[in-house]
């Protein structure tokens, strides 16, 4: 049934790889749904967060950094943004402040018709007129930007007034999903990507980016969550540094991992992990659907 005066709407939030897209996507729902790291292209997923209110519905997505493709995971990756981007009713499109315009990776932009909202990060960086001559020098590179927005993911700053621009660009509509779901992902998903993250914050070079988790048991018990792991890399060398001097490097991923699941699904946690060679998983499209990557 209609809801007379509701609003609802798609909401893609997309930007270059390391430009606070997910920071901003966690502040918005006020839960972390999308893993953090200083790491370039620690998103790999579209993952949506469904923000319920009294008379909307607002389903953000957050998306992998805009790239030129490299490989078979980059252009399901970049398939994710795509799709996101012909879904949307508005569009965030994240900028930082050192950011210019490149043409391969905005030009798409130029020719859009949604109603995008350039948001300005890392505004708490910014010196003198910085953000003035910014907000003057994206207006002009992409003159169809609806609004622009100077905001800061990291101090919170103008992260509030998002909301209020994005409510009087999305249509009367009523809700796409039930007014007590908050994500549309499984909770399969959320424990992989949080042993992911801890990866991309254990270690450098190679390792976070062949890395690949995928969850073999999930059971939800009455008292513990008991959760069974494969990490993937594609060398048996990469393994090696995984699994650390008698086991301690995934040791302490497993214990860090272990500590913010208890924290996401408020229960214990049992989590065990394996870590298993999948030879140039990133360039093979037969792996990356296994992995649940689609084109």
């Amino acid at each position: 049934m209609e809801q007379k005066g509701f609003k609802s709407g798609f909401v893609s939030i997309v930007g270059r790889p390391n430009v606070g897209k997910s920071s901003l996507m966690n502040k918005l729902m006020g839960e972390n749904l999308s893993i953090i790291t200083s790491k370039a292209q620690t998103t790999r997923h579209r993952i949506m967060g469904i923000l319920n209110g009294e008379n909307y519905q607002v389903v953000y997505s957050d998306t992998p950094g805009i790239l030129e493709p490299k490989y078979s995971l980059h252009e399901a990756m970049m398939s994710y943004v795509k799709v996101s981007l012909e879904d949307a009713d508005v569009i965030l499109l994240v900028v930082e402040l050192e950011d210019k315009f490149d043409q391969q990776l905005f030009e798409r932009f130029l020719r859009i018709k949604t109603p995008i909202i350039l948001l300005l990060n890392k505004i708490d960086l910014a010196k003198g007129s910085q953000v003035e001559d910014k907000i003057a020098y994206w207006k002009s590179a992409i003159p169809n930007v609806s609004s622009i927005l100077p905001v800061s993911a990291k101090s919170g700053t103008n992260v509030d007034k998002i909301l209020d621009v994005i409510l009087e660009k999305i249509p009367d509509h009523p809700p796409f999903f039930p007014q007590d779901e908050f994500t549309d992902r499984t909770e399969r998903f959320f424990a992989s990507e949080i042993i992911r993250e801890k990866i991309f914050l254990n270690y450098s070079e190679e390792i976070p980016y062949s890395a690949e988790v995928v969850i073999n048991s999930f059971k939800d018990q009455p008292d513990i969550i008991r959760i069974s792991a494969e990490i993937y890399v594609e060398r048996d060398s990469q393994k090696g540094i995984l699994i650390g001097k008698a086991g301690s490097s995934l040791k302490k991923v497993g214990m860090e991992a272990r500590k913010d699941m208890e924290a996401f699904f408020g229960k214990k946690i049992f989590l065990e992990t394996h870590v298993k060679v999948a030879t140039n998983w990133r360039k093979e499209r037969n792996k990356l659907r296994q992995f649940g990557y689609t084109e």
